[in-house]
């Protein structure tokens, strides 16, 4: 994949939010967080190992993420539900949660957000993770999630069809001398289970992404980023970030594709094309995103339009994470249609 990845400067912000009071010596300043100081090259990092690496580690850093899409009937729902661990030496664990739905028949989007510092379920088998009512779990490729909110909630059965991918082709990503990180995704996930709607429950089926990522980051320097997935209609999926720096600069481009079959293949920057197609402005944060997107990748024969479910995806988690951050269900249409996730940071000013 490169040297950086979707989401880290929101981990390292969850992190400084949630240990800030604990004497920690991590400093928020804009994207750019340090811990500790830099240390030597570890040794090369031992291959991933499934289900052992399901479960949360010991490391500083460490994520599983969810994206989709369900149907109900006449009704349609994009999802996202995402826990984020923190770990510092003999600190009690710190955990973050977001949870949010697209719905889209009523054009309405909602979400919730919970912080929890302590121990979690035993970890007998793959991971199991609660904040409150919300839960977590999964091992070797079936998965469930559970969370409420006002007006909405889910209780889900994921399993996945396609063999788990690993970034960058060994699932081991290098961050130089701010560390390593390991990554993996199950790009497609058959959906089953229900989603309550404003007091009634439905029954629903559908599709997911997930990613999982862990590693002793010790810091990282950048202005945000674009990320995109999609799960084509022809069976294939696509992932693709844009990295930018503190003045908003490119610096790094990256993919991987998915076939039908499961055969993933690492996409470099010069295999991608994407660009805006227009823009939002929240009236909540001020911020202005990209909003609708051309992806070309010549090589695939891929020329998509990307277009949001709903304009107003933001979630403005300043309260557990320091950052408003957009992430959206979207429509894919063009060589190929499909439904995907867009998630976009580093646009909305970070709370004083």
């Amino acid at each position: 994949m490169g040297s950086n990845t979707p989401r880290l400067a929101l981990i390292l912000l969850v992190i400084a939010v949630l240990l800030g009071a604990c004497g920690t010596d991590e400093t928020v300043q804009g994207y750019r967080v340090s811990v500790g100081a830099p240390t030597e090259p570890a040794t090369p990092l031992p291959p991933v190992r499934f289900p052992q690496d399901e479960a949360p580690h010991n490391d500083l850093t460490e994520w599983w993420y969810y994206t989709g899409h369900l149907e109900g009937g006449n009704r349609r729902y994009g999802f996202e539900m995402v826990v984020f661990q923190a770990v510092r030496g003999a600190l009690p664990r710190a955990y973050v949660a977001h949870f949010a739905v697209t719905d889209s028949e009523r054009r309405k989007f909602a979400y919730d957000q919970k912080q929890y510092t302590g121990p979690q379920p035993r970890q007998d088998d793959g991971f199991h993770l609660r904040l409150d009512d919300w839960m977590m779990s999964g091992s070797g490729g079936t998965d469930r999630l559970k969370a409420t909110m006002d007006n909405y909630g889910i209780d889900l059965v994921l399993k996945m069809t396609k063999p788990v991918v690993l970034h960058d082709r060994d699932g081991v990503i290098s961050f130089g001398p701010a560390g390593d990180s390991y990554y993996y995704s199950r790009t497609r996930m058959d959906v089953q289970g229900t989603i309550t709607d404003h007091g009634q429950r439905l029954r629903v089926t559908g599709q997911a992404w997930m990613d999982h990522q862990w590693g002793n980051f010790i810091s990282v320097a950048g202005g945000g980023w674009d990320w995109y997935s999609a799960q084509l209609d022809d069976g294939a999926d696509v992932t693709i970030s844009v990295v930018r720096d503190l003045e908003g600069r490119t610096i790094l481009e990256y993919g991987t594709y998915v076939d039908a079959k499961g055969k993933a293949s690492h996409l470099t920057s010069e295999m991608i094309e994407v660009r805006a197609t227009g823009n939002w402005t929240s009236s909540r944060t001020g911020a202005t995103y990209p909003s609708g997107w051309r992806l070309r990748i010549p090589s695939r024969r891929l020329d998509l339009t990307i277009k949001p479910v709903i304009l107003d995806q933001e979630l403005d988690t300043r309260a557990s994470t320091g950052v408003a951050y957009w992430e959206g269900a979207v429509e894919v249409t063009g060589s190929v249609s499909g439904r995907g996730y867009v998630e976009l940071t580093g646009y909305a000013k970070q709370k004083p």
